[in-house]
């Protein structure tokens, strides 16, 4: 393909909403352009590496028996009041009536879709295991979209679906998924983790995703130093490599004047008293909104010491909800406690008291005296309070103990990139969806749910993979393998090596693109540099004189200067 037959046009500077490289690189390149927030146009490259990756995709699902269809991108109301996700999802669901007054959503996901497809068709034991997948538009109404395709609104995503007669024979598909998407990363030849996650919204009682490592990645990871140890932070367990546990007697407790004090920090300094010695409590309702009938605020007290940091999702699944829970208001806390923020407590309380597990093995801590501008010292749990669960709430760190081992976690940035879930029968269930089993008993099917962000992965290669002079394709996913400068676009003899050089390695299977245009060999350098294609040839009339091209390395920037002759070989070795 030459330059001179596409819609392609470069920019030196990358417009100011661009926060991350990889978004940056994306606009500068020409691969996508900003329809609206969220919402891009995809050039003819970024079309051509998105396509050779659904292909990865394809390729490797196929293999395990899976099926391609395709959904609609609109679903109507009553599926999702099936499972009660109309009303669970909340404004990222994007809702709208037709002419009719009937209500719609765009598919945000398409679990109550796939169910519906196959309620209608499978009837029997016999027909299964059934697996199929699509490579379908997503739409999420994100309140803030950022970083180009990474958090947008629209975006493209392959979402698998299988369903089995038991659980053995879901594991094993949930088994078979987690094989093939290992595969695909790996022929993507991106450096990445598999990490223990959170459900989400999905649900589901397992679940994995895979993450591209990148600085600017959303999301925390910790993986062991010693084991195969890896999770998000959301779900990491928080075990210190010391406990806190005191053999101290207990001591009276004594109300003491704190004016002024309002945060952990300003109260260590006050009391000398180091921040993890302290206990700090905070409230939240534990009434999502996922209910309409369920108005109620109902509030609940976290314990946490003064140096740790509440995990919202440990908190989540201990309380059992949808969402993430919501921290009360200062005038609620008020309501509840009668004092202000930074001068509560559990003592008196009644409500539930979640406390975490670092704050079990304390004694004599200081809490908040629930009335203004004063603390309690020498406060012991189940002495001077009761607790209603003592639970892993806190956010683990760098530096804690690995579950599995002796050995410490270490941080890393991700994108989350796949993400595979066993289901059970969660949806099945909700949507009556049933088959006769060898005894002809109706049973709910037993499902998987995996998905893979097309787009975002796409761009994620580019975050993982770039320097300061543009894109370093993986091969795989490269729009094109081999760029060609021409620099002398009027000189006969160049035309013709580069058509020979062109027509040798297309025959080989390898995509050529020919930068024809009439400009200077240096705009033709920076623009091969920004778009990064694995090898660029340069071609032209001095060096031919001398019967030499170029063949440069774009990860490396290593030159070879070989005849015209040599020049396919050489390329196709660089290539393997």
């Amino acid at each position: 393909m030459k330059w001179s037959q596409t819609h392609i046009y470069t920019l030196k500077e990358a417009p100011s909403d661009a926060e991350i490289p990889s978004h940056k690189l994306l606009i500068r390149a020409g691969l996508v352009k900003k329809l609206a927030p969220g919402m891009y146009t995809y050039g003819s490259l970024a079309l051509r590496s998105i396509r050779k990756f659904e292909n990865i995709i394809r390729d490797e699902l196929n293999k395990r028996g899976g099926v391609e269809i395709l959904m609609p991108m609109v679903h109507p109301r009553e599926l999702w009041e099936e499972t009660n996700r109309w009303e669970e999802m909340g404004a990222g669901l994007l809702k709208f009536q037709n002419r009719n007054n009937h209500w719609f959503c765009l598919g945000a996901t398409h679990e109550e879709a796939i169910v519906d497809y196959i309620r209608n068709d499978v009837k029997s034991y016999k027909d299964l295991p059934r697996n199929l997948y699509q490579i379908q538009t997503k739409y999420r109404d994100e309140i803030r979209p950022r970083f180009g395709l990474m958090r947008g609104r629209e975006f493209s995503m392959k979402d698998a679906y299988s369903f089995d007669v038991d659980q053995a024979g879901a594991l094993k598909t949930y088994q078979q998924m987690y094989e093939a998407y290992q595969a695909i990363f790996n022929r993507l030849g991106v450096e990445y983790r598999i990490v223990q996650a959170d459900a989400g919204n999905i649900g589901g009682s397992q679940t994995h995703e895979f993450q591209l490592l990148a600085d600017a990645g959303e999301d925390s990871l910790l993986v062991s130093d010693t084991t195969d140890f890896a999770a998000n932070i959301e779900v990491c367990p928080a075990i210190d490599l010391q406990t806190d546990n005191s053999n101290e007697a207990l001591k009276p407790i004594e109300k003491f004047a704190t004016p002024g004090l309002k945060t952990i920090s300003d109260l260590s300094k006050a009391t000398g008293v180091p921040e993890n010695q302290l206990v700090k409590t905070l409230f939240f309702s534990s009434n999502d909104q996922t209910n309409s009938k369920d108005k109620g605020l109902k509030p609940v007290a976290i314990l946490l010491r003064g140096s740790d940091e509440l995990n919202p999702v440990k908190l989540k699944n201990i309380l059992g909800l949808v969402n993430a829970p919501q921290m009360l208001s200062d005038e609620e806390i008020k309501q509840v406690t009668s004092a202000s923020p930074g001068s509560c407590g559990p003592l008196g309380l009644q409500i539930p008291i979640y406390m975490d597990t670092g704050v079990e093995g304390l004694k004599n801590y200081i809490v908040g005296a629930n009335e203004d501008d004063c603390h309690i010292k020498n406060v012991n749990h189940e002495r001077d309070y009761k607790i209603t669960k003592v639970a892993d709430l806190r956010m683990a760190k760098a530096g804690d103990k690995d579950p599995l081992s002796s050995g410490k976690l270490k941080a890393y940035r991700g994108i989350e990139v796949g993400h595979v879930f066993y289901l059970g029968k969660k949806y099945s269930e909700k949507m009556k969806a049933t088959f006769l089993d060898h005894q002809g008993k109706a049973q709910n099917f037993e499902m998987g749910c995996y998905g893979i962000g097309v787009t975002r992965t796409v761009q994620a290669c580019i975050e993982q993979n770039h320097d300061q002079d543009g894109i370093i394709w993986p091969k795989a996913i490269a729009p094109f393998q081999v760029h060609i400068c021409l620099l002398d676009p009027q000189d006969e003899k160049a035309q013709n090596i580069v058509h020979e050089i062109e027509t040798q390695l297309e025959a080989s299977g390898y995509d050529v693109f020919i930068d024809d245009r009439n400009e200077r060999p240096g705009v033709k350098f920076k623009d091969a540099d920004l778009l990064g294609m694995p090898v660029r040839i340069v071609v032209g009339k001095k060096g031919l004189d001398q019967n030499e091209i170029e063949v440069v390395e774009r990860r490396t920037k290593t030159v070879h200067k070989v005849s015209p002759d040599s020049a396919s070989a050489v390329v196709k070795k660089l290539l393997i």
